[in-house]
């Protein structure tokens, strides 16, 4: 089928709902968050899930429901608390963006989340995808999610070339979705789609013999699975070059806070910046703390190369032990800093280039007698 035919047959739809719903009555995996109706416990769930593996989330789901486990306790919590359960989860704009829907949702109308779409979508951080997700799963109300599971189903399922990763063929998607959705159980229907995609029209190799639609599946029949979903080729990750020292002072290191908004909003690390083009990495380590801290340090050895890659670019980053010279923290970029041991280091919420640089951290630290 092509895609630009406008309207399914009713037939088509009932027989994908019909055959999905019961497949996932039979085999859907067991998932926490599917043992509730709770729209809070919901909507936590697929806040996390969005970009990340579910073999990933569910540790993270357990400890920020026992810590958090109504919107009340997440309104109460500090910034720093959440962002702590949340290390290493990645986009950490999402833990914000909760944690300020939860105190708006507080304030506006006593911790009742809201059950209707305007006033959902008005919260932090809620777009249509996790909407549709809480009304329909918490609500029975019928909205289709769309999400890249989603999308890869239906262009499999109904042959559709609009690219997926492009913005503008976002509505075609949705529009086919929202034609397909089961209203009488838009909660299981959704969950079903997004069930199928993750674990049977996987990307490169989708088990067509056991998914239960396969015999109204377009791909399949013309023998094209490996030609969909399509997507528009994009330029390549952009690599930065990074310097970052450990500045002691009295037995002391510094932190800094990267500003409230933004990449890694509201995480620590240590002070630094980028290495510019044959710029000697010591001594632009040394110019960078300065220009960001007001601090004159010596550096006095390099400990660790660290590499890590982030949704749009990568970085390598060099990072040093420096020793305090002189100078006040006057902070030019960072939200706040911290003198800490390192035994307080592990109650600062760190991203994951920090953390790949601890061992070597912890290693080089006793030689300078911090503890």
């Amino acid at each position: 089928m092509a895609a630009q035919v406008a309207t399914l047959s009713p037939d088509l739809c009932d027989g994908i709902r019909r055959q999905l719903g019961a497949w996932y009555d039979d085999l859907k995996r067991d998932l926490p968050w599917r043992r509730t109706g709770d729209p809070y416990a919901v909507w936590v769930s697929e806040v996390m899930l969005q970009q990340t593996q579910v073999k990933t989330v569910i540790p993270y789901y357990h400890r920020f429901m026992t810590l958090f486990p109504d919107v009340q306790h997440l309104a109460r919590a500090n910034d720093m608390t959440i962002l702590k359960v949340w290390e290493g989860l990645g986009y950490y704009t999402r833990a914000r963006n909760l944690h300020r829907a939860a105190q708006q949702i507080v304030k506006v109308s006593g911790g009742e989340i809201p059950s209707q779409w305007d006033d959902l979508r008005q919260l932090p951080g809620v777009g249509d995808y996790i909407a549709a997700a809480v009304l329909s799963i918490a609500h029975r109300q019928p909205y289709a999610v769309v999400d890249g599971n989603v999308k890869r189903v239906l262009a499999r399922l109904l042959l559709m070339a609009v690219p997926v990763n492009q913005a503008s063929g976002h509505k075609a998607y949705q529009a086919m979705a929202d034609q397909l959705l089961d209203h009488s159980n838009p909660g299981r229907h959704n969950q079903a789609m997004m069930e199928l995609g993750a674990v049977i029209c996987t990307p490169k190799t989708p088990s067509c013999g056991q998914c239960p639609v396969h015999s109204f599946c377009e791909a399949r029949r013309t023998r094209q699975t490996h030609c969909y979903p399509t997507r528009t080729r994009r330029a390549g990750v952009p690599h930065k070059q990074l310097v970052a020292g450990v500045v002691l002072k009295n037995g002391r290191f510094l932190l800094t806070q990267r500003p409230g908004e933004g990449l890694l909003a509201g995480l620590w690390e240590f002070p630094g910046g980028l290495l510019g083009v044959d710029e000697d990495s010591a001594a632009a380590c040394a110019s960078r703390i300065e220009e960001t801290t007001g601090l004159k340090v010596r550096v006095e050895r390099h400990i660790a190369a660290v590499r890590h890659a982030y949704t749009h670019f990568k970085i390598h980053m060099e990072l040093f032990v420096c020793v305090w010279q002189q100078g006040r923290v006057r902070l030019n970029g960072p939200a706040a800093f911290r003198w800490v041991s390192v035994a307080q280091l592990e109650s600062y919420p760190l991203h994951k280039a920090v953390h790949k640089a601890l061992p070597a951290l912890r290693h080089h630290l006793t030689r300078f007698k911090v503890k």
